[in-house]
């Protein structure tokens, strides 16, 4: 049984409650053999050690800790939960995916994220528990989170629980890489912001090409990465979610590669006083 589903097919059901795990480690273990990580090329199963299984368990209930303590607290019931999934550090990056983490009517906290699976060049949206979204061989324990204003959590809340509203800008086309204003394609933090945008204007953002207008007037400005010819050549061979034709011709050939970063989206929020600074969370800091 796979980890992940298409969540408008069926809602996955792993998530944290505090104080108590849902599944122990030895059927996550098992589980997780089965399953190719969504997001990552498929490899040869390799069984997780019962530590890396445990780490993962342990940031995720950590979080929901402190995620619920700020519910208490402040009220909040959305936040833009972030993890360092892969080694992006040549880029100059700290965290690599993003996705938008509600608190359910019930209690528990839900996270709503785009994925592409075993590495293929179509992207599928998903909701699952904290629990899964940090059992994704993560390149570091650590989480982190924007608290949105309490006039953005107001207008993203319901979005995140219609299952209809949040497909709105969902695209299937993926690349890792995909052009912050292209509409080729659409990576994982890609639709998480034009998301924000679909619900920050529910009335007039209809489309793709609307929610980056919004985005660019809100002052969004993506990362850029520099990556040369020779190893975009080599990625685009041996990856099919990695393509960069929808980048301008002059941006490829210096080289400069324009996307939706989480660290930049991380750093506009406040910027444009939609959400509050990131918090971390290490899997052995306190909540």
């Amino acid at each position: 049984m796979p980890l992940n589903r298409r969540f408008w097919h069926r809602d996955t059901g792993t998530g944290i409650r505090l104080g108590w795990l849902c599944l122990t480690l030895t059927t996550l273990m098992a589980l997780t053999t089965l399953t190719a990580h969504a997001g990552h090329p498929c490899k040869p199963a390799k069984p997780p050690t019962a530590q890396a299984l445990g780490r993962s368990m342990a940031l995720a209930q950590r979080t929901a800790q402190a995620l619920e303590t700020e519910h208490q607290r402040y009220g909040t019931q959305v936040v833009l939960l972030g993890r360092a999934g892969q080694d992006l550090t040549a880029y100059g990056l700290h965290y690599s995916h993003l996705g938008w983490a509600y608190r359910t009517p019930a209690g528990p906290w839900r996270v709503v994220h785009k994925l592409n699976q075993c590495g293929s060049a179509v992207g599928q949206l998903y909701r699952q528990g904290l629990g899964e979204f940090f059992l994704d061989d993560l390149w570091r324990y650590e989480a982190v989170w924007a608290v949105p204003t309490p006039a953005v959590q107001q207008q993203l809340w319901p979005l995140l629980q219609d299952k209809r509203r949040v497909t709105l800008l969902q695209h299937r086309p993926y690349s890792l890489v995909s052009y912050v204003w292209g509409q080729r394609y659409q990576q994982s933090n890609q639709w998480a912001i034009e998301t924000l945008a679909a619900a920050m204007v529910p009335d007039g953002i209809r489309n793709r090409d609307q929610a980056q207008a919004w985005l660019q007037f809100q002052g969004y400005r993506p990362g850029t990465l520099q990556i040369s010819a020779w190893r975009r050549l080599g990625a685009r061979a041996a990856s099919a979610h990695i393509a960069f034709d929808d980048h301008p011709q002059r941006q490829r050939l210096t080289g400069r590669i324009e996307t939706v970063t989480a660290d930049s989206v991380l750093a506009w929020l406040p910027r444009a006083q939609l959400a509050s600074a990131p918090v971390t969370l290490s899997e052995g800091d306190p909540p």
